[in-house]
């Protein structure tokens, strides 16, 4: 049995922390802040609640794999997860509006051919045949086994089969996610669909690899669920199932320092003073605060990926609202925004950050618990934002507010009051300095969207969470966690789960 410390109490390291003290090792979780959950905060006031970080859960089987691997109580019993219905209504920027269901492809096939018109279906549809392809070629390198020491291999080749595509009498085919929806769907409102999947992770569709589509892949094949109570219930689940595996929590308990004797982890030095003595030490911080607490010496393997830079963070309006949730609305409805390309220069580009009108993420959650009574509505409004954008917050969430209105007439005219939480928010919430959002693990693209290894050449000291292999997102979070339990429990040789 070894003594581990757990520097964060984000969804990874609470992950990984569970499995580690199930494996029979004492382990001890060292938050700075007075609370569990990284990311995935609550705000709550005058009886209204919101979820602070992610608002539905892709993927909750590894979820479901943590508690069955940690214990008899299956995830279930301890949070109610809910698959919605429709996956999301889409509003387009020309007026177009589609409700495709949940976790049916043909169902879905049927909705974009009564919104589009034909073969808009047909091509959405061969397109997640393809994207399944990628899918089944990266799973298990991206996202079930660690990082190969030849990771140059992922970062060379796109697994995404792109239709060959003849254009000025050359044969071309798809490098990029824009790419495919301009040459493969050849539909503006199919580009916005699935450009809005990228966008979402924080990914310039112009620029991120065609591969990205796993990301749509994800929701139509698997769903997407949300948690009774908001997905700060899962938070709450994950910490209840730490603490009766007698993981040990330590809140307000800031890390200043991770000491090293020859070449091995010996101990964490604290804020409040002096030194917990460890075997092993697993960090779920960003590479910016793990080079600081290793007083700037490198701890990367000399073969590693260079750490992932985030650009992009998220603004987010929290709305209370008189009067009841319409009867029949979507959990979830993406209102595209009236000029994609503009949107992209402006957040991507290389001139100074300019807010427009965005792409907004409408959230209604059907929740009673987030209302003070049935005559109220909590609606969380989100868009895409550089990481260290300091927008006028006010006349931010007017834009979103102004968007949010062509999915919910009259909105305005409901609003009691609304909560704008900016990149600065998210850098207190997490740690990470500019408030930066990082995207999942994809191939190809050179390595630049790859994470680092969740082993490092200090030994005893191992990496975990969304800045590490498989990279950001709850799925992948989960994944860490499962990674590192698996490499100190069975070593490097540990090739993840058969």
């Amino acid at each position: 049995m070894a003594r581990i410390a757990v520097i964060g109490a984000g969804m990874g390291a609470m992950a990984a922390a569970a499995r580690l003290a199930v494996a029979g090792h004492r382990v001890v979780v060292y938050e700075r802040t007075g609370t569990y959950g990284g990311a995935l905060g609550r705000f709550e006031r005058d009886g209204f609640s919101f979820d602070t970080g992610p608002g539905l859960l892709p993927l909750p089987a590894v979820w479901r794999d943590l508690f069955v691997k940690t214990g008899r109580e299956p995830l279930e019993s301890c949070a109610e997860l809910v698959q919605v219905d429709p996956s999301a209504r889409h509003v387009f920027a020309d007026g177009t509006e589609v409700a495709l269901p949940n976790a049916s492809r043909a169902g879905v096939v049927e909705a974009l051919d009564a919104a589009l018109g034909q073969p808009a279906g047909r091509r959405w549809s061969d397109f997640l045949v393809r994207a399944r392809e990628a899918w089944d070629r990266t799973r298990r390198p991206l996202l079930e086994e660690p990082l190969w020491p030849n990771w140059e291999v992922l970062a060379e080749r796109d697994p995404y089969p792109s239709v060959p595509h003849k254009r000025l009498l050359r044969t071309r085919r798809a490098g990029t996610l824009a790419e495919v929806g301009a040459w493969e769907l050849r539909d503006a409102r199919l580009s916005a669909l699935l450009g809005c999947h990228a966008l979402a992770y924080g990914l310039d569709p112009r620029t991120a690899p065609a591969n990205t589509a796993v990301l749509p892949y994800m929701e139509y094949a698997f769903g997407m669920w949300y948690v009774r109570g908001g997905l700060r219930e899962l938070a709450r689940a994950v910490y209840e199932r730490c603490l009766a595996r007698r993981v040990e929590f330590r809140f307000d308990a800031e890390v200043t320092g991770i000491v090293e004797k020859d070449g091995r982890v010996a101990g964490v030095e604290l804020a409040e003073g002096g030194l917990a003595q460890t075997e092993l030490v697993v960090a779920g911080v960003a590479p910016d605060v793990l080079g600081r607490l290793c007083g700037g010496v490198p701890v990367r393997g000399a073969g590693d990926v260079p750490p992932q830079r985030g650009g992009t963070s998220r603004l987010t309006v929290h709305l209370a609202l008189r009067g009841r949730r319409a009867e029949g609305a979507a959990h979830r409805t993406v209102v595209h925004a009236p000029d994609a390309e503009a949107e992209l220069d402006a957040l991507f580009g290389p001139e100074p950050f300019m807010p427009g009108r965005p792409t907004v993420s409408v959230l209604r959650p059907d929740d009673p618990a987030l209302v003070p009574d049935a005559d109220h509505e909590a609606v969380t409004l989100t868009s895409v934002v550089p990481a260290r954008a300091t927008p006028d917050a006010e006349e931010a969430a007017g834009r979103l507010v102004d968007a949010a209105e062509r999915a919910m007439p009259g909105l305005r005219d409901r609003l009691l009051w609304r909560e704008v939480r900016t990149p600065a928010d998210v850098a207190a919430a997490t740690g990470v300095a500019d408030g930066a959002i990082p995207a999942p693990a994809l191939a190809a693209a050179g390595g630049r969207l790859l994470h680092a290894a969740n082993s490092t050449r200090t030994e005893g000291l191992f990496t975990v969470g969304g800045w590490s292999h498989p990279g950001g997102g709850l799925p992948h979070a989960g994944m860490s966690g499962a990674l590192v339990a698996g490499l100190v429990v069975e070593g490097p040789e540990f090739r993840g789960s058969q």
